[in-house]
């Protein structure tokens, strides 16, 4: 009787110490050789299938607007990231034109902009609060590097209430990003 009390609770102790681990662990990872990227994103998030649209999107298996995309663009004149403006300025231009475009009823603020560093590479991170026109609230985070003469743009979005409880996964997340 002793012994089967003391598995019990060696089990219950495990199962709360599982619900402990670092965030990190319940990431995948995603790798494109072929444009040459990678990024880790949520376990339990699915990769869809989408035309004409970016490279590519995983969104999270029972929540399906919550998601992360990879979209490549050429960029004129082979210009360095530096060369397209600060990261406020490319944020301000990325709200406008990708993720609340004219005409589309959805309102973009640019809650924050930075740059940083990784190896060689110039990295922007870019929040945004978004209004959809059905009045709901939504949360973004951009990362933005230029490289082989092309813009890649990972995206991250999410509504807003569960943002309040992911946040610091999901900037790590977009912290995974990374062009080679």
């Amino acid at each position: 009787m002793l012994k089967r009390i003391a598995v019990a609770l060696l089990i219950i102790l495990g199962l709360s110490l599982q619900s402990c681990t670092p965030a990190t662990l319940s990431l995948k990872s995603y790798v494109n050789t072929y444009e040459g990227y990678e990024f880790l994103y949520p376990n339990g998030w699915i990769e869809a299938k989408v035309d004409d649209g970016p490279d590519v999107v995983f969104h999270d298996l029972i929540e399906e607007m919550e998601n992360v995309s990879v979209v490549i663009n050429p960029v004129p004149g082979d210009k360095s990231l530096q060369e397209l403006g600060s990261p406020t300025e490319v944020g301000y231009r990325l709200s406008k034109n990708a993720i609340a475009p004219p005409g589309s009823g959805r309102e973009a603020e640019l809650v924050s902009a930075e740059s940083r560093e990784v190896g060689d590479e110039l990295y922007y991170l870019m929040e945004y609060a978004i209004t959809l026109p059905n009045q709901q609230q939504r949360h973004n985070l951009a990362s933005a590097v230029v490289r082989r003469g092309q813009l890649f743009t990972f995206n991250l979005s999410t509504n807003e209430k569960r943002w309040q409880k992911s946040q610091d996964l999901f900037r790590k997340v977009v912290s995974t990003f990374s062009v080679y």
